[in-house]
């Protein structure tokens, strides 16, 4: 039902396409089941350790190491990718997400060895998820209308975003959050499905060769995908304890209805950004877009050391939402436009990949010294700031996309 309505949707607007409206509709549908798995409980699986008793040091240091784990298997999820193809990749990925959540869940029993194998799990499958994703995308979009296309997948996953937190709220306050983790699994599952009979978009069986990749060209942009990884950590992981132990004590049974309620009120900001940003996309504007987006971001950060309320808290989201859908849609069209000129896609969005999980694992590292030298209390406000003054390198990114001087008129 999903995935004709996206047929109907879609058609009308973009006949000129050379990819079947069955690849396009089943990667949306995949995507949208997997956001919903993904958001019902990820956004908590950090403040559950936190409730567990494990120390705030404790969990960033998991994340540190996942983060520099999952580093190099970005290049591993590379070499899969070139075999097997990214459909397959992502089949394999969301599969790879069910012991992964299913094993948190009995974290009560096994403790530790529940949270290693969770992560090592969790690694493999975002490493090869994010770059099947990225080629799956890069590939059969249609250059001109790809900022269009990139709204309507951010407004799927937005709509998705938007519900899964309050249902994960609801299902962990009535029946634990151990139950939400293993409804996860199933919806991992699910999401595999519309894939079982995709057709490759990129050939199979490739071997990867570095020779002639352009690294001159891109290496400014590389490292400006630290700072995407530094504020990914920055909104989620981090955000999210300071909520749980700056606002809520990281105390009561419905914190996690209350954590689900302040992530959907961005919802509506979401939908109608996303369509906006799309258009401007699409006009060449994209340049200007990332850069004050990136500047909206930051300021959002060097607020959050001030909130101390759930209506502030609900107020920074909404304004985050707008900055950071700005900036992710606008580097992302970049960044799969620079993939297609380097002549070696697969490359260039694993390196990508890898370096923005060195960013995380840099942000997870400067909390721990943040909360080690000060506190926690002002261990969170330092690395706010920290975080304000280091994604402002987001906007450094020069695409050559937002060089040209051609507009697409509509």
């Amino acid at each position: 039902m999903i995935k004709t309505f996206i047929y109907k949707v879609l058609l009308r607007r973009h006949f000129w396409r050379d990819a079947t409206f069955s690849e396009i509709a089943e990667l949306y549908v995949s995507r949208a089941i997997r956001v919903v798995a993904l958001n019902i409980v990820s956004g908590f699986t950090s403040v559950y350790l936190f409730q567990k008793g494990y120390s705030l040091v404790f969990i960033m240091a998991f994340w540190f190491c996942f983060y520099l784990f999952k580093t190099p298997l970005s290049f591993f999820a590379a070499f899969f990718v070139a075999r097997f193809g990214p459909k397959h990749g992502i089949l394999i990925s969301n599969l790879l997400f069910v012991p992964s959540f299913v094993t948190l869940g009995f974290l009560p029993k096994l403790g530790i060895i529940s949270i290693v194998v969770w992560g090592v799990f969790m690694a493999f499958s975002a490493a090869i998820y994010r770059l099947s994703y990225y080629v799956d995308f890069s590939k059969i979009k249609n250059s001109e209308h790809a900022g269009k296309e990139l709204a309507y997948m951010n407004i799927l996953e937005k709509v998705a975003i938007g519900v899964s937190p309050i249902i994960g709220g609801i299902i962990a306050l009535l029946f634990g959050i151990e139950s939400v983790m293993w409804l996860a699994a199933v919806l991992f599952v699910l999401s595999a499905l519309p894939l079982f009979k995709s057709v490759e978009p990129t050939a199979t069986h490739q071997i990867i060769k570095l020779n002639g990749f352009p690294w001159r060209a891109n290496a400014s942009n590389f490292l400006v995908q630290t700072g995407v990884g530094f504020d990914l950590v920055t909104t989620g992981i981090i955000w999210y304890l300071f909520i749980v132990v700056m606002i809520f004590d990281g105390q009561g049974s419905d914190i996690y209805v209350k954590l689900g309620f302040l992530s959907s009120v961005t919802i509506i900001i979401a939908l109608a950004s996303s369509y906006m940003y799309g258009k401007l996309i699409d006009k060449r504007r994209g340049g200007e877009l990332l850069k004050f987006s990136v500047i909206g971001n930051s300021l959002v950060h060097v607020v959050r050391p001030f909130i101390n309320t759930p209506i502030s808290v609900a107020g920074v989201n909404f304004v985050n939402e707008a900055a950071t859908t700005g900036y992710n849609m606008a580097f992302m069209r970049g960044m799969f436009d620079a993939a297609d000129l380097s002549g070696h896609r697969i490359i260039y969005l694993s390196i990508s990949d890898a370096i923005s999980s060195l960013g995380s694992a840099m942000a997870c590292l400067i909390f721990i010294l943040c909360h080690n030298l000060i506190g926690s209390t002002n261990g969170f406000k330092m690395f706010f700031i920290i975080a304000a003054i280091y994604v402002l390198i987001i906007g450094l990114a020069r695409f050559n996309l937002y060089k040209r001087k051609t507009f697409v008129i509509y």
